[in-house]
């Protein structure tokens, strides 16, 4: 259910009577509550739909390092094509034609501090004040649109995720979606099918949600005599959002007869430790990749809760503190050479997941060409915790890299027009999202 239509739900107003609240919620609660279904996908698709499917889809990835990365080390001197690389993205050297680094951009008015982690892909405002409420995120917003040309509309992946309170990715109702933190049960849901029992009950769940849809649009239908004409319209447009979904449902019932696709490596080992976080990085960013080249799913977010993880065990450096402790460096000579050390490791693991992205081949193309790789923070120097100039890189895709696009460090530009940028490439009609302005200034197609 969209943003839209969950609105509606609130603003009927009869113009005979007033409607008992216990006599709508009776009507709709039970909707509302109705939660995210993995499999929500048609196996058969419409002509239009079948030939884009013989098509090289596009993806996204989009990944979030909670406690950033030091800015000195990070940003290039020098802009557009001649930029000078920092320390940080010389070991990203061998992929400098395949991403564009930004400086001075931000999310608009995103302050709080950590909680703007929760703001990343929706970039709603204030996440730190009273009463916040989010909004949808990029990957929520693409899922609703193609996700059901996959077997997965939408995976939310974390590392040392603080479960309930961060995730990138959030409803259009501003409801925060968990994070999956195992390896082993992403790459289970990828690719073991599961006994004729266990498919069988999974149809029944799906049956189950189908009746409930059933009697809610039932229930509430029911209504339409006590509402003025557009109240009506309104209420019709609404059990078209419910009937919308029936058939989705219907449809995802035989996604759970199809057989997965083969596992092209052998089933992970979840490392036994949350100080391991490396690892953990390392095979959440081939979970995605192995997403993307079975076509499992084509909107990926990876949240690597920083915040929440302890002294971490890294190979060739002795680190001594928490990972958040260390990022207040104070500019402790000591923490910010063990700080250097995990920001080097994450661009490392970055380089690496390019690299293999690239070495998959689709249609004459790369996996890589294919797929829009954001990596980036909430916080521009996490020592201050300020959320304005953002350290955020942008890979693939499709668009024209190699480049260094510089904007105001002082008066920043708006990091949500690279999300419509985004969006565009996926085909997606739309010219905004969230506080965006535009699309991204500079970035160009291939």
């Amino acid at each position: 259910m969209n943003n839209k239509q969950t609105d509606m739900l609130g603003s009927f107003v009869s113009t005979k009577r007033a409607l008992p609240r216990r006599q709508f919620l009776k009507g709709a609660g039970v909707l509302l509550g109705l939660p995210l279904l993995d499999a929500m996908t048609p196996a058969f698709l419409n002509a239009a739909e079948r030939a884009e499917a013989k098509q090289a889809p596009r993806r996204m990835l989009g990944i979030c390092n909670n406690l950033g990365l030091l800015p000195e080390n990070f940003f290039p001197t020098g802009a557009g094509k001649d930029y000078k690389a920092s320390p940080y993205l010389e070991l990203l050297k061998n992929y400098r034609n395949d991403f564009t680094v930004f400086s001075g951009v931000w999310h608009p008015d995103v302050d709080g501090g950590h909680p703007a982690d929760n703001c990343f892909l929706t970039a709603a405002p204030h996440p730190g004040s009273g009463g916040f409420r989010n909004t949808i995120s990029l990957d929520q917003y693409i899922g609703e649109r193609i996700g059901h040309l996959t077997r997965f509309p939408t995976m939310t992946l974390g590392v040392n995720v603080q479960q309930g309170s961060r995730s990138l990715s959030w409803t259009g109702g501003g409801v925060l979606i968990p994070c999956e933190e195992s390896a082993v049960s992403v790459y289970r849901k990828l690719f073991l099918q599961g006994s004729k029992e266990q498919v069988a009950q999974q149809v029944r769940k799906l049956e189950l949600g189908e009746s409930i849809m059933d009697a809610v649009a039932d229930q509430t239908k029911s209504l339409q005599r006590d509402l003025g004409a557009r109240d009506r319209d309104r209420l019709d447009q609404y059990l078209t959002g419910v009937r919308e979904l029936e058939q989705r449902m219907v449809m995802s019932r035989e996604w759970e007869h199809r057989p997965k696709p083969k596992a092209p490596i052998a089933t992970p080992l979840d490392p036994a430790s949350p100080a391991e976080y490396m690892e953990k990085v390392r095979l959440m960013y081939e979970m995605a990749r192995l997403a993307f080249e079975t076509d499992s799913s084509r909107a990926v977010t990876l949240l690597l809760d920083s915040v929440n993880s302890p002294v971490l065990e890294l190979e060739d450096t002795d680190i001594t503190d928490g990972y958040h402790s260390l990022s207040h460096h104070g500019k402790n000579d000591k923490k910010l050479a063990q700080l250097k050390a995990i920001d080097e490791w994450h661009m490392k693991l970055l380089a690496e997941l390019f690299g293999k992205l690239k070495g998959v081949k689709e249609q004459g193309d790369t996996l890589l060409d294919r797929s829009m790789i954001l990596y980036g923070s909430n916080l521009g120097n996490a020592n201050t915790h300020v959320t304005t100039n953002l350290p955020v890189l942008f890979a693939g895709g499709g668009f024209k890299h190699g480049q260094h696009l510089a904007f105001d460090t002082v008066h920043n530009y708006p990091l949500p027009n690279l999300f419509v940028s985004m969006l565009q490439r996926f085909g997606l009609e739309t010219d905004k999202f969230a506080t965006s302005t535009g699309t991204m200034r500079g970035l160009e197609l291939a």
